[in-house]
């Protein structure tokens, strides 16, 4: 559930400082009129990302287990390369967002209304969307039967607009880059176990070779089904039997994607100015 709940938060939180940013931009500078195609923009792309949940959940059921295995083991993947981009390009702009986001805001605003419509919908719906294909595969991934898993992503979620609700009243101020440095940090882990469960699920579908052939299997001192197996498994997708190839894609991805999303980045020097220059 804690895993479900720092996704909610993190990807939840990035489209509420989106649209706090485009809000405040535009009632700073007394353009209300545009805030009514800026709402539009954001609920045609808050639409879009649930109906594209649902999609996923919904057409999935209609496959056969080969397919629905071969299906979720992609999505997953695809997950998983997304929201290593999405954390990274937000370490790198995380100080530049709100000048960006103002630039292309006042290029929408010379263009008229549905140039600003647009600019809303490309800003949330991109997070919209990557949102709902990561949840998916994470609650596929962490799936125990139990509404839990959609419970955390909901209560992130709901979090993350009282927080954004909080940046725009002015009454919470942290270090942004710090924030989303430490949960991308998480996330990384998160997404870990989200690649692992999705080679497991093309092993299942006779994508992949290894279903059998098990790292090792610690299910008689960590049960699934115990209190800290369900822990592990929903703040870490933890699986006590995990293949070869699971445990090997595990390790090749987090040791070296962890090691450079944490390690500090260098701002080049700037050169001396001289004299009479």
């Amino acid at each position: 559930m804690f895993s479900n709940y720092l996704i909610g938060l993190r990807e939840g939180l990035e489209a509420s400082l989106v649209v706090c940013i485009l809000i405040a931009y535009l009632v700073k500078t007394d353009r209300k009129d545009a805030l009514k195609p800026i709402w539009t923009g954001i609920a045609v792309a808050i639409a879009l990302a649930f109906g594209f949940g649902c999609a996923l959940e919904f057409g999935s059921q209609e496959l056969t287990f080969q397919a629905q295995e071969a299906l979720g083991g992609s999505l997953s993947i695809l997950a998983v390369g997304l929201v290593t981009w999405m954390v990274f390009w937000m370490r790198r702009t995380a100080r530049h967002l709100k000048s960006e986001l103002h630039g292309r805001l006042d290029a929408a605003l010379a263009m008229g209304t549905g140039a600003l419509v647009a600019t809303a919908f490309l800003a949330v719906g991109r997070e919209g969307l990557e949102t709902a294909l990561f949840v998916w595969a994470s609650i596929h991934a962490a799936s125990d039967g139990t509404p839990r898993p959609l419970l955390g992503v909901a209560l992130g979620l709901l979090t993350a607009v009282f927080l954004g609700w909080l940046f725009y009243r002015g009454a919470l101020r942290i270090n942004l880059a710090r924030f989303f440095t430490w949960t991308g940090g998480m996330l990384v882990v998160v997404a870990a176990g989200v690649l692992a469960y999705g080679v497991h699920d093309l092993q299942e579908a006779d994508f992949l070779p290894g279903l059998t052939d098990k790292a090792f299997d610690i299910s008689g001192t960590i049960p699934p089904d115990s209190w800290y197996g369900t822990l592990l498994k929903g703040i870490l997708n933890f699986q006590p039997d995990p293949t070869t190839l699971q445990v090997t894609v595990w390790l090749l991805y987090l040791i070296p994607t962890l090691a450079l999303f944490l390690a500090p980045t260098h701002t080049p020097a700037k050169a001396p100015v001289r004299d009479g220059a």
